[in-house]
């Protein structure tokens, strides 16, 4: 297929067409592809089918996982010439233009090789070459693929036009930084589009990487101004939107998305590029005279990485720019010291550092070798049966081994897996959370905590109990199902929201995940901003109303090509579905879907690829409380509900806190003020319904304004009495003669209070000073105001600095001022300030 289409329909010369296979590795025990070179042999010469060993032939993905041989095809932009010995010698001229490779292998962590049970071909094509290559061009960045893009940024960044330049020809880098810019902007606006978000995590942590990387090359040497990465994407979509119609509908979701992650990182990216400037300098510095190899140290790689946002790619690109490399092994131990790997999971591993129950491809390709067939678990839809399976096999780990054993009784093992040749429980999948139950035997008792599916073969985990168990014994496996009997309707409602979602916010909104168990719902999906009150509500009343409908749940096995094709069917992002799949529809039947799936009216209704376990009327579902709404990354919202009783419960805990406030509403005084401020962080912390919530904190609001009302009427009563009790001791004071005066209120700390206070009391002493101590109960704060008359300064008996820091010690309180004459003190407590006023009277004597 690849060389017709090569040959054929793009009418490519195919004596320019070179061939090459896996030739095979003793060291590694693998035989030459000689299927692969005879099929070649009917379509090429055998001058130009070349064998090729595993660097060139043998593809992996990484040190671990999935790989196999390989067979490419090549073109040589010359031609009219043997072309042979140019094959993979890495030249602009012979040029690698496809890739069929047969994954069926895995690479184990010792480094074995391991045949897996399910084999497959990935194919993959350079469309930047084949572009060159059609269009008679020496290079992928001088097609129509590029040339707008480079044109888009020279009009943004103002640089010199782009030249083509490579290597030591370019080296101020304007060719490399456009090439840079331009591929990562068409990277990110197809990533983006098709639901990836920049983060700091698994695929969104690349993302970030490659948008990061763009924009240091963009402004560090382009010059180009903030912002200059969004104002790319609509050219990548105004030329590629024609054919990925997707781009158009999103491309406002991408713009803001990139814009954002610029804005982060270009706060922190010139401050990143002084300091990298500055350790390598201090490398040079320290390095003077020395023929060593310089190496930014891991700290710095660290620093640059934690503090500045700067991924490691990044730093060991700079640093290449400097003759530097970096000590990638001192990064990875800071990596690994800035936080504790997490502690294995115990339903999935041993206690006492036994390693996890997990099968890898080695030991599923073991069952597949022994001609075990994969687990018959048809009988998970089955409810309230207890059906009898055979024991095929028991999986143990310890700390250093794991293994297949024979038999295993009580007490060998802390958990064991063991599969069935069939079984009812349902392995964790599809967000949806694992039965739990038991198996049993005359003398055997396992207690199972968690189910998975490891290649079709289902283990069931847990301790044994009681007795011991061997190969070929015959259980029974008893599903916990009342505990099944909460989980499904929480599946069913999952799928009830994800359409009213759509229903809602539109169509373009896209599940990303989502959890299901027990106790609650947790969904994931595409939204750029926060779910508006009345959307929620909206969201929240479609949803129970479709529960009080008592709409039937239908399931139908369907092959996948014919289902996707029903109207308003939703699948999950990322997620590979087999050929043939469950369709899960709530109140509609789906044979008339598939005979009629292109029925706009299909829309109306919630139909989905699903595996899981189901209501069979959503009236069981009882009750949809959404309790919970908030973003897990940039563009990616996250909601929460509940079904059945605990929603009920939820309804119930919102009632209250209605009549609660109610009541609230009718007190007065004191009594209102604390009971509002009671109240505020109970609502927030309370799991209820969000639109129920969101009326009760606009219903709070207004109790609040009046609590700022009776707060300020008090405020102003103290400020009268404050000056009104200030004027009476300045008067008692100055009848018994006194010019110095120390006196404690509790009229709270606000500064234009103390100064008219200390105003009040000048009138009446003008030549007086005075320190005047008040308290605020509620915020337990202290201050004290101080004035000292020109008269006590000149003969330096008191200094209003000295004298407020002397009496607020005691209180670990702090005072200054301008000068001798005015000073303020302030203290975080109201304990001790008797103490305080004394030593204020002391300090005058």
């Amino acid at each position: 297929m690849s060389f017709t289409l090569l040959t054929e329909v793009f009418g490519i010369d195919k004596d320019r067409l070179y061939a090459t296979y896996f030739g095979g590795d003793e060291k590694q025990g693998l035989p030459s592809d000689e299927e692969t070179r005879l099929i070649w042999l009917n379509y090429l010469p055998a001058e130009r089918v070349l064998p090729f060993g595993c660097k060139d032939n043998f593809w992996e993905m990484g040190d671990v996982g999935p790989c196999g041989p390989c067979t490419e095809i090549h073109y040589d932009r010359i031609g009219n010439r043997d072309a042979s010995k140019l094959v993979n010698a890495d030249l602009p001229d012979v040029i690698e233009i496809w890739n069929n490779v047969f994954i069926q292998f895995n690479r184990e962590q010792d480094g074995k090789l391991v045949s897996l049970p399910h084999k497959h071909v990935d194919t993959g094509m350079g469309f930047e070459r084949l572009a060159s290559i059609l269009q008679g061009k020496d290079s992928n960045y001088d097609t129509d693929v590029f040339t707008p893009l480079f044109a888009a940024i020279q009009k943004s960044t103002k640089a010199a036009p782009y030249t083509g330049k490579l290597g030591k020809e370019d080296p101020d880098k304007k060719d490399m930084a456009y090439r840079v810019v331009a591929d990562h902007v068409r990277t990110l606006t197809f990533a983006i589009t098709d639901g990836a978000v920049p983060s700091n995590d698994g695929r969104g942590y690349v993302l970030r990487r490659i948008l990061r990387r763009a924009v240091r090359y963009g402004q560090q040497f382009l010059n180009a101004p903030s912002g200059f990465l969004t104002e790319l994407v609509p050219v990548v979509v105004n030329m590629l939107g024609e054919a990925f119609p997707e781009l158009i509908q999103k491309q406002k979701e991408v713009e803001e998305i990139i814009l954002d992650e610029e804005k982060s990182f270009g706060r922190t990216l010139n401050k990143g590029i002084e300091r990298f400037k500055k350790i390598a300098q201090g490398i040079r510095e320290a390095n003077a005279g020395s023929d060593k190899a310089l190496v930014v140290p891991g700290e710095d790689a660290f620093f640059l990485y934690d503090s500045m946002g700067f991924p490691i790619d990044l730093t060991e690109i700079m640093a290449e720019e400097e003759g530097m490399t970096v000590d990638i092994k001192g990064y990875e131990e800071c990596m690994r010291l800035q936080s504790e790997r997490s502690k294995m999971d115990r339903k999935k591993g041993g206690n006492n550092g036994a390693r996890p129950l997990v099968l890898e491809a080695r030991e599923t390709s073991a069952l597949a070798g022994k001609n075990i067939s994969a687990t018959d678990d048809m009988a998970k839809y089955d409810w309230n049966v207890k059906p009898s399976a055979k024991v095929v096999a028991i999986f143990t780990t310890t700390e250093s081994s794991s293994d297949f054993v024979e038999e295993v009784k009580a007490g060998d093992f802390e958990r064991v897996g063991v599969i069935l040749d069939k079984t009812s429980f349902y392995a964790q999948a599809g967000g949806q959370i694992y039965d739990t139950g038991v198996l049993s035997a005359a003398n055997f008792k396992l207690a199972v905590d968690s189910v998975e599916s490891y290649a079709g073969y289902v283990m069931h985990m847990g301790p044994i109990t009681s007795g011991s168990i061997k190969i070929g014994d015959v259980v029974e496996c008893q599903v916990d199902y009342a505990r099944r009997t909460k989980i499904a309707p929480n599946h069913t409602m999952t799928h009830v929201l994800n359409f009213a979602l759509r229903k809602v916010l539109g169509t373009t909104v896209d599940q990303r995940g989502s959890l299901v168990d027990e106790s609650r719902l947790r969904f994931d999906f595409t939204n750029n901003k926060a779910l508006k009150a009345n959307q929620l509500a909206e969201v929240e009343a479609m949803c129970d109303d479709i529960i009080k409908q008592q709409l039937d749940v239908y399931t139908q096995n369907s092959a996948q090509a014919e289902a996707k094709r029903i109207q308003g069917l939703r699948a999950v992002f990322g997620e590979t579905y087999p050929d043939f799949v469950r369709v899960v529809s709530i109140g509609q039947p789906i044979a008339p879907m598939l005979e009629d799936p292109e029925n706009s009216n299909w829309s109306n209704f919630s139909v989905e690829f699903c595996g899981g376990t189901h209501l069979k009327n959503t009236k069981e579902a009882k009750k949809f409380v959404l309790y919970e709404e908030g973003a897990i990354a940039k563009g990616i919202r996250r909601v929460s509900a509940y079904t059945c009783d605990l929603a009920v419960e939820a309804e119930e805990r919102g009632a209250k806190l209605q009549a609660e406030l109610d009541a609230i509403d009718k007190l007065n005084g004191n009594e209102f003020v604390e009971a509002v401020s009671a109240f505020k962080p109970v609502l927030d912390q309370s799991l209820i319904s969000l639109p129920l919530k969101d009326n009760l904190r606009k219903q709070v609001d207004g109790l609040v304004n009046r609590v700022k009302k009776i707060k300020k009427e008090a405020a102003a009563a103290r400020a009268a009495n404050g000056v009104r009790d200030a004027t009476d001791v300045a008067t008692k004071a100055k009848e018994a003669g006194q010019d110095i005066v120390v006196v404690k209120f509790d009229v709270g700390t606000d500064s234009k209070l103390g100064r008219e206070m200390l105003e009040a009391m000048s009138k009446i002493i003008p030549t007086g000073s005075f320190m005047i101590f008040s308290t605020d109960s509620d915020a337990n704060k202290t201050a004290a105001f101080t004035q000292v008359s020109q008269h006590h300064v000149d003969s330096k008996q008191l200094d209003a600095r000295k004298w407020v820091n002397h009496a607020m010690a005691v209180m670990k309180g702090k005072g200054g001022g301008k000068d001798a004459l005015n000073a303020t003190g302030q203290a975080k407590t109201v304990e001790k300030v008797d103490e305080a006023v004394a030593l204020a009277k002391d300090f005058i004597q």
